[in-house]
């Protein structure tokens, strides 16, 4: 229970400050917009925006661990933080950093929903979505892509899933054989799940032949496929 009041306090301060970041970009004063939102992070985090520019997404996860469990929620609320500072270094014309700020936004964000973050605190979901769609025209890590293809699938995000998978095959950041795993998990789906998430059953036999396709070799060479 003190938690949860713990994380609505810190949702409800951080909706004003952000409200007023929002007001301060209407009138141009991005910097101080800035100083209220590194202010925020003194007060909540007992972090500032410049250490966690200088960190990678890796580090500043450390950062939210605690005996080995991450406190995703908490993590997630921080990060809403670096989002909205992200956005302020992009309307400065500040783009290699505003982009480098979102890439982090995005693992963490990611990394929050896969550790089991309430993704209504702060809409998670739709945060991850938004963030994504800024960051579509830039080469992504490949830890980033991967966190996000397992997000898509157990989100139900199938078609999503399917394209993120298609990526990191055509990078060479994934083998034929997890691909196929990828189509058998999807094959014990119901039906009306996977039509849901974009995906319907044809389209999932379709996809394992195209797939087959591309991999002739592997495909006949004892990796199972569907029968």
């Amino acid at each position: 229970m003190f938690r949860r009041d713990y994380l609505v306090r810190l949702i409800e301060d951080m909706t004003q400050m952000i409200a007023k970041v929002f007001s301060l970009k209407q009138e141009r004063k991005h910097t101080e917009a800035l100083w209220e939102l590194d202010e925020l992070f003194k007060r909540q985090f007992r972090l500032n925006s410049e250490l966690l520019r200088s960190l990678s997404a890796a580090d500043i996860e450390q950062l939210f661990r605690s005996h080995g469990y991450l406190e995703a929620d908490k993590l997630q609320s921080a990060v809403r933080l670096m989002e909205e500072e992200a956005s302020l270094l992009l309307e400065l014309e500040r783009e290699e950093e505003a982009v480098m700020l979102y890439t982090k936004v995005f693992q963490l964000y990611l990394k929050s929903a896969l550790q089991g973050a309430d993704l209504k605190l702060i809409g998670l979901t739709e945060r991850i979505g938004m963030v994504r769609e800024r960051l579509r025209s830039y080469a992504l890590p490949e830890t980033a892509m991967r966190d996000y293809y397992a997000y898509t699938e157990q989100q139900g995000m199938y078609a999503e899933a399917e394209n993120t998978l298609y990526q990191l095959l055509d990078n060479g950041k994934m083998e034929y054989g997890e691909a196929v795993q990828f189509y058998q998990r999807l094959q014990l789906k119901l039906p009306e799940d996977l039509a849901k998430g974009g995906l319907p059953l044809e389209e999932v036999y379709e996809g394992m032949d195209e797939l087959n396709r591309r991999f002739p070799h592997a495909a006949v060479n004892g990796d199972k496929s569907f029968t």
